[in-house]
């Protein structure tokens, strides 16, 4: 039997960090060629980082990533390397570099660039027009970019049909939950229906509202997933995928009819022989069991936090504690993300702080070992009301005072982040920043949003999570059963002003995930009114939104580049 050796490398780039980025790629070459690899793949734009946004638009940025993608290029007698980078000519390509035995032998040019969600990739990219196939030790190769492959129209096809057995896709793809099983279906789909290897090379890592979970994956002609890297971890596998030893080259007048409509070419690129001394099967990794969905959640908001915080030169955070569900899971993310010793947590009690949160605020801390202050706000708050009591004079009681208890917790974490330091990381959901239920300048205050995309009711889920992970208490049972409140005002609760979450959450998920209409979501059997107010909130929320710091995308439809409502906008959805 013949077979070639793919190692899949699983890279967490730094996006503009082009030396550090070509260390790792130079490293990992260097771990291939130990396994006899004859091809090692890296992912999509390995060697700028992704997405690099508008760095694209710098001529001299481009340049630079020219330069790395050659220094790289020098450690690859031997081997073959397929490298993600920015290629350029009177245009811009998200494109990967073919590196042959220390030669750039050639470039494909992405062909299927997405521009929906988080990705803006026409912004910046034109689209190629050439299909490859690479010839090496008698195996026939195809290559290809991230979107390129989702859809059954794309280049898969007109590889498999010019006679590659094994087609090489390499990414940067995004973590949302549930995302896992959308690629493994679908990468099933494509091999199935063109009898065809792939290899599906995934970064890792954390890029501002991004992760990239890795789970690079390889899936044989018959759709049988035979191997998997780790989720959320820079890994290398390397994998034998059996070959027939005698590639079929379309004759160059026939290749027109597999082209059909589409422009281009189909272009044979033949390699250098390598070494072919026998060498043993490798054992084949078996893929890991999946993680259930509150893990996988748990695990990209600890990767998202690390990364967020190292890569922007930050070690240590600060964070409010309640002792309610919010903070504390925000806490255990943080110490599970940078270590008990980098995280301090504040008590900020008010008169309306009960003694069962300052108890459950003090028991997460000792049971996660970091340090906790306390700061009553009494005085400054009070200073506040006695500066402004001559302009509310006539005025009644209501939530401005409320806020400005908030105000005055953001201004004591922001002086203490400007003292000494600490990123502070904000506490607030996806389901009190979907209707506003969050003070700007206040809870709103801070440098990254951990939880900004998790729904409460999935926030409980991460917090028996972070429990059954530890293998003990960290968040305490009864943060878990308590009513949520803010503790602004007396016997407060978050149901005085919201729906209850279990069915706040189905109505957040149906209008801001996924697109329903005022009469399918009442179709869902929901209360009209309830409906109404819901989105009403959501609709007049989003200039609060637009002043929230960044946080971690888990869901498919995140509060930030995913979804870019208008602020100013008189339309009514209901």
């Amino acid at each position: 039997m013949r077979t070639i050796r793919i190692a899949l490398v699983q890279t967490n780039p730094l996006v503009g960090d082009l030396a550090g980025n070509r260390d790792r790629i130079i490293d990992a070459i260097g771990q291939a060629k130990k396994l006899d690899a004859d091809i090692v793949a890296f992912p999509e734009l390995a060697v700028t980082g992704y997405p690099p946004e508008d760095l694209l638009l710098k001529p001299q940025f481009v340049k630079d990533n020219l330069r790395t993608l050659k220094e790289i290029g020098k450690a690859t007698t031997g081997i073959t390397a397929i490298v993600g980078f920015v290629d350029t000519d009177k245009h811009i390509y998200n494109a990967a570099a073919v590196l042959d035995s220390g030669k750039h032998v050639y470039t494909y040019h992405k062909i299927l660039l997405p521009n929906y969600g988080v990705f803006d990739e026409y912004r910046y990219f034109k689209p190629g027009t050439r299909y490859p196939v690479l010839l090496v030790n008698d195996a026939a190769v195809g290559i290809s970019i991230c979107e390129d492959i989702w859809f059954d129209h794309g280049p898969t096809g007109v590889q498999a049909r010019a006679g590659a057995e094994v087609v090489i896709n390499i990414n940067a793809s995004p973590y949302h939950k549930g995302r896992g099983n959308e690629r493994l279906q679908m990468l099933t789909d494509r091999a199935r229906e063109n009898k065809v290897n792939i290899t599906y090379t995934n970064m890792v890592g954390g890029q501002d509202e991004l992760v990239f979970d890795g789970h690079s994956l390889v899936i044989d002609k018959k759709g049988v997933l035979i191997a998997a890297g780790s989720q959320f971890e820079e890994d290398l596998i390397a994998v034998d995928i059996p070959v027939s030893g005698q590639p079929h080259i379309v004759p160059l007048k026939e290749r027109g009819k597999i082209l059909g409509s589409r422009p281009g070419s189909i272009d044979y690129v033949t390699l250098a022989k390598k070494a072919t001394g026998k060498k043993p099967l490798l054992p084949l990794r078996k893929p890991e069991k999946p993680l259930m969905v509150c893990e996988e959640v748990h695990n990209a908001l600890v990767l998202g936090t690390r990364d967020y915080l190292y890569k922007n030169g930050f070690t240590t955070a600060v964070i409010g504690l309640s002792g309610g569900i919010d903070s504390s899971v925000v806490a255990a993310v943080a110490v599970e993300a940078l270590g008990s010793k980098q995280v301090t947590g504040v008590f900020m009690p008010s008169p309306y702080s009960s003694k069962e949160s300052e108890e459950d605020a003090y028991a997460l801390a000792e049971n996660l070992g970091i340090t906790i202050l306390t700061i009553p706000i009494d005085q400054p708050f009070d200073g506040f009301l006695n500066a402004l009591r001559p302009v509310f004079a006539e005025t009644a009681t209501d939530v401005t005072e409320e806020n400005l208890q908030a105000r005055t917790r953001g201004n004591i974490l922001m002086a203490l982040s400007n003292k000494f330091g600490w990123i502070v990381l904000t506490t607030g959901n996806k389901s009190e920043m979907s209707v506003g239920y969050a003070t700007l300048y206040g809870d709103m205050a801070g440098g990254f949003a951990v939880i900004k995309d998790v729904p409460k009711t999935m926030v409980y889920e991460v917090a028996e999570c972070c429990n059954r992970i530890a293998g003990r208490i960290v968040i305490p049972k009864r943060v878990m059963t308590k009513a949520p409140t803010a503790e602004l005002r007396p016997d407060q609760k978050d149901t005085d002003a919201l729906p209850p979450y279990e069915e706040l959450d189905p109505i957040l998920k149906a209008y801001v995930e996924d697109d329903r209409t005022f009469d399918e979501i009442l179709a869902m059997g929901f209360d009209r009114k309830t409906v109404e107010r819901v989105i009403r909130l959501v609709d007049k929320s989003e200039y609060k939104r637009r002043q929230a710091p960044p946080g971690i995308k888990i869901t498919p439809r995140a509060l930030g580049r995913d979804r870019r409502f208008p602020i100013t906008n008189r339309y009514k959805s209901y």
